[in-house]
């Protein structure tokens, strides 16, 4: 009687102590969390304000200073005179503005192909090498795109110096015939690169190709890792060449890579300066002259003319962001039509 009276006791205790600690576990107010709707943008709001602050408002004040005279005065304190769209009248009229944008769209087609071909061919090779050759190789040509761009720019023009460059020295070791045919000239002995708008060019061709198209042969790498080796087994067992495998399969895959690398490229190749800049020493060439180095001499050479270089800059923002448009919208039919 005694031992099942203290059972009865101690189980009734163990009950007050569970059911105390139940009613001291009090319930999440659901009203008090974030809605998990809005978490995700309660995590992008800090990348936000810090992209809006670093980015954003530089724009808008581009935007504002190419619809006003900025000059030294302006940038002493002064307030600045709206001039409206007079700024843009100015570039619009301006030859110095259409062989810059001329400059620009020839570099930009020959830069981008030349560098999607190439890293292409390089991705496509990097697929077929083993392991270990293909890290080796991976390494090596990260090691270029990871080059600053400043010093890629000194070393092209350290390998075609009109003294003791490599390049001249190299061109001189072709036979006079082939190097007549091919570049219209037999002797390169004191040839200067940096001075007319074409040489300059084929140098600055070279060194932004030779720095972009890692990061397009290992993108392409990154794509062709994801698709089923399957695939290529039974188009070689019907027998299809590579060509056609590559058009067949490989690109019509890969399309969606090849068109994000693309407005990359032409990004990235619409707005050289530092290269071109370095090579060409300066803004002394002003035959040479893309958008952005106009934009450049503009804004700073002296006498300084701000509104009228974040007129430039702003007409160079808004072909980048036209081609992105077009593409951006390709692509989501793309997305659309499958």
């Amino acid at each position: 009687m005694t031992t099942t009276t203290s059972r009865q006791a101690h189980a009734s205790d163990g009950g007050r102590k569970a059911g105390g600690s139940k009613r001291g576990l009090r319930p999440a107010n659901p009203r008090s969390a974030l809605n998990p709707r809005y978490l995700p943008y309660g995590l992008l709001l800090p990348a936000m304000i810090v992209i809006g602050g670093l980015l954003l408002y530089p724009l808008v004040q581009m935007i504002q200073m190419s619809f006003q005279k900025v000059g030294l005065r302006e940038i002493r304190g002064y307030p600045a005179e709206s001039v409206g769209v007079g700024n843009y009248q100015k570039i619009v009229e301006s030859d110095l503005f259409w062989a810059a944008l001329r400059n620009t769209v020839i570099f930009a087609l020959i830069a981008v192909t030349l560098t999607l071909v190439i890293g292409t061919l390089v991705g496509l090779l990097l697929n077929k090498l083993g392991k270990k050759m293909s890290t080796l190789v991976v390494i090596g040509s990260m090691l270029a795109w990871a080059t600053p761009a400043i010093s890629s720019a000194i070393i092209f023009r350290w390998l075609f110096d009109d003294r003791n460059g490599v390049a001249n020295w190299v061109l001189n070791l072709l036979p006079d015939f082939l190097s007549q045919a091919l570049f219209g000239r037999s002797d390169w002995s004191g040839f200067v690169w940096f001075l007319e708008p074409a040489p300059l060019y084929t140098v600055l061709i070279l060194c932004v190709v030779w720095q972009s198209f890692p990061f397009i042969a290992v993108s392409v790498l990154a794509g062709l890792k994801s698709i089923s080796s399957a695939l290529y087994e039974a188009a070689r067992v019907d027998g299809a060449t590579a060509w056609r495998i590559f058009w067949k399969i490989t690109f019509p895959l890969l399309r969606p890579v090849f068109s994000v690398l693309l407005v990359l490229s032409i990004i990235w190749d619409f707005k050289v300066f530092t290269q071109l800049h370095t090579l060409a020493g300066g803004v002394a060439t002003r035959d040479a002259f893309n958008l952005s180095l106009y934009s450049y001499a503009e804004a700073f050479s002296a006498p300084p003319k701000m509104g009228i270089g974040s007129a430039i800059a702003v007409v160079l923002t808004l072909i980048l962001l036209a081609v992105t448009f077009v593409y951006v919208r390709q692509m989501v039919r793309q997305e659309e039509l499958r």
